[in-house]
This record gives structure tokens, C-alpha cells and sequence, in this order.
């Protein structure tokens, strides 16, 4: 089987996909990503080929930035960010940005199907035109049906250039729908079309062993590592506290932009999670869905400070399921976030939950389940 991904060219976009990827791969099948970039190189450690389409999230901003008289976004309470985003920058602008290439580029490869990321709303504009089945892999819970609904008004011009009927929800659930979250998580339903369940995180390399003292994990993921003023309120939050304080600022952060840092505390760049969470009692993050999910299936409590995106959705079904809080970025003073550590560390209910999480995320098919049920079907 040929496949054909395509994803926006971010880690956070990418990531979710590489472990389908291997495994198709692994199990025998052609695949190519198509995208900016290969973000972090996953389309490499997956073993895929990569092809170049479009020019990426910095020239999508700065083109939605010229339509604009201030910071696009500005002003936006957090309900309305993905309802103004994604139309905006991911319908109308990164679709039309990558749609003629990857078409281009499946008309020369021919492949048996488009596998196509949340955001990458030129996928299954693209699997219409060659006229192949569409995947589409969520990364994260479902986007509400109204913000899906603004993203199809957005697209449908760009499908009827290609003399096509203007699909629904912007054509994502014409085809199959890989969906990643566990049900307690997960509060809507796939509005049309099937889906298959997929585990959004690798199983725990060991059980749980959580050190004395507690270790809490502090990151805000690959996009967001410069918000230093987030990271220096966690550390002075838990300074004076019996904790040990695990801080990663990305690859391209500076741990040295944090100093003074408390003695409790050490910052480093990147540290694989599957090696640090088993170790952890509470996670302090910023709602991506990659250290959400890798949280839950380690059964582990979490302070969410949302930055953007999709974290304020993530953050509200962390809290809403009760495996942790969230706090606004206004919000987010040393105090809140000692005293919501403090409570989650001791909250036998948040424990509770974590463990019904991870009991489920473990019950999902892998990856090569997926694999091996794509294979058999296209």
C-alpha cells in the first residue's frame, strides 16, 4: 500500500502520526509525508520519505498578520481562539498554501490513500481530487462540530475550484476518523463517517515508582518554551516546598534564561517523558495534547496553564474528568499553582481518575493494530 501523509509542519502535528507511520512502514507499505518540513526529523525516525508542500505556520502568520490591524488573535477570550484560528489560518490560508502541491505530488506518487493530521485541511480536499480514500488522525480531542462547521465555509471555495461539492465539516470525517482520546476524556461524538480508536501514547516502560521526595515535571512543550514567565511562577511556587522540580524549555530553549534557579529544581532542554513520568506525582503543563495524553496514560495528576490552541480544551477535560486543574494564564500566580499541586498530590479522587485513565488508554489498540486494520481495508 502507498500512503500519503500530510500534516501541519510543527512536532505537536507531526508526532502523533510517527508511531501509525512506523508501523505501516514496518508491516510493508510505501509512505511519504508531505508537509513544510520535516519537523524534528519524525518523518525520518519513522523511516518515511518527505516531499516538500507549501511554506509553513511562520508564513501562514505573517500572511493572516497582513490582513490584520493588530496581533491576529488579540483580544480573543479563550472559547473563541480555535473558532477564529482555525478557519482563518488553517482553512483559508495553509489550505490554499498546500493544496496544488500535494496534489501535485500524489498525482506522482499514486497513492492507495491520504492520511491526513487534524489541521491539514488541504488533505482531504487532496484525497477528493486523486480520488482515494481519506484516514484522518485526529491528534488530540475532537474539535467542536460549530469550529469544524466555520472551517468548511472557510474551505469550500477551494473545493469548488476543483468543480467539487462543498463537503461538511470540511471533508475531515468523509473517510475514516482514527480518534485518540479515551472515552472518559472524549465528550463528543464523530458527527458522520467511522472511526477507529488508537492509543495516543506508549504504554508505561515500568510501573509507577514515585520518589521521594516527589518529583513534579514542569514543561510547556515545543511551541511555548519561551514563556519564561510561566516557568519562573512554577519554580517559585514549589521553591520553599518538599519537592524535586524536573523543568524541560525545548530544544531550542535556554535553561540559562530561568536563573536564578531554586536548589530544588533542574532545567534542562529534553528529557524523554517514557523515562521521567513513571517518577512523577504531578505534571505542570501547558494542555498539549502529546504531554497530556503521555500524563494520562501514566495515571498522573496535572496542573494545565493553557497558552494557546488547543490547550484550553485539553485543560477543561483534565479538569472536567478530574485528574487535575486548570489555570488561566491570568491566572497563574505562584500561589494558585503551589496550592493546586499541593492539592492534586493529596487528592485520592484525582488518583482515582488517573488510574481509570491510564486503564483505558491501555485497553486502546496500538499502533500496529491500526496498522495492521488500515492494511486489510484499503
Amino acid at each position: 500500500m502507498r500512503v500519503l501523509a500530510t500534516c501541519v509542519p510543527a512536532p505537536g502535528h507531526l508526532n502523533p502520526l510517527v508511531p501509525l507511520l512506523r508501523e505501516l512502514i514496518r508491516q510493508g507499505d510505501d509512505v511519504v509525508v508531505a508537509t513544510a518540513e520535516d519537523p524534528g526529523g519524525g518523518a525520518a525516525a519513522a523511516g518515511a520519505g518527505h516531499r516538500v508542500v507549501g511554506h509553513g505556520e511562520m508564513d501562514w502568520f505573517q500572511t493572516l498578520l497582513g490582513r490584520t490591524r493588530g496581533a491576529p488573535g488579540d483580544g480573543l477570550p479563550p472559547e473563541r481562539i480555535n473558532h477564529y484560528f482555525l478557519p482563518r489560518l488553517f482553512g483559508e490560508i495553509a489550505t490554499a498554501d498546500m493544496v496544488d502541491d500535494l496534489i501535485s505530488i500524489g498525482r506522482e506518487f499514486q497513492p492507495d490513500l491520504v492520511l491526513a493530521e487534524a489541521y491539514a485541511f488541504a488533505g482531504p480536499l487532496a484525497a477528493a481530487v486523486l480520488g482515494v480514500p481519506l484516514v484522518h488522525h485526529l491528534i488530540g480531542p475532537l474539535m467542536s462540530h460549530d469550529v469544524m462547521e466555520l472551517v468548511n465555509d472557510a474551505v469550500t471555495p477551494m473545493w469548488r475550484s476543483f468543480g467539487l461539492d462543498s463537503p461538511r465539516f470540511g471533508g475531515v470525517y468523509a473517510g475514516t476518523t482514527i480518534e485518540v482520546s479515551p472515552p472518559s476524556l472524549e465528550p463528543l461524538s464523530l458527527p458522520e463517517g467511522e472511526g477507529l480508536r488508537l492509543r495516543p501514547a506508549p504504554l508505561p516502560l515500568r510501573s509507577p515508582a514515585p520518589t521521594d521526595p516527589p518529583t513534579v515535571y514542569l514543561t510547556l512543550g515545543t511551541f511555548f518554551g519561551g514563556n519564561t514567565h510561566v516557568f519562573r511562577a512554577a519554580l517559585e511556587a514549589l521553591a520553599d516546598e518538599p519537592v524535586r522540580v524536573v523543568t524541560t524549555v525545548g530544544a531550542g530553549g535556554d535553561p540559562a534564561a530561568l536563573d536564578p534557579v531554586p536548589p530544588n529544581a533542574r532545567v534542562e532542554r529534553y528529557i524523554p517523558q517514557a523515562e521521567l513520568l513513571p517518577d512523577c506525582s504531578v505534571v505542570i503543563h501547558h494542555g498539549g495534547a502529546g504531554t497530556m495524553f503521555g500524563s494520562l496514560a501514566h495515571g498522573i495528576p496535572q496542573v494545565v496553564i493553557p497558552q494557546g490552541a488547543d490547550n484550553f480544551i485539553n485543560g477543561s477535560l483534565v479538569q472536567r474528568c478530574g485528574i487535575g486543574t486548570s489555570i488561566g494564564p491570568d491566572e497563574a500566580s505562584a500561589e494558585r499553582i503551589r496550592t493546586d499541586v499541593l492539592r492534586l498530590m493529596a487528592d485520592p479522587q484525582a488518583h482515582q481518575a488517573g488510574r481509570q485513565l491510564a486503564a483505558e488508554i491501555a485497553e486502546m489498540p496500538s499502533a500496529a493494530d491500526v496498522a495492521a486494520q488500515l492494511r486489510a481495508r484499503f
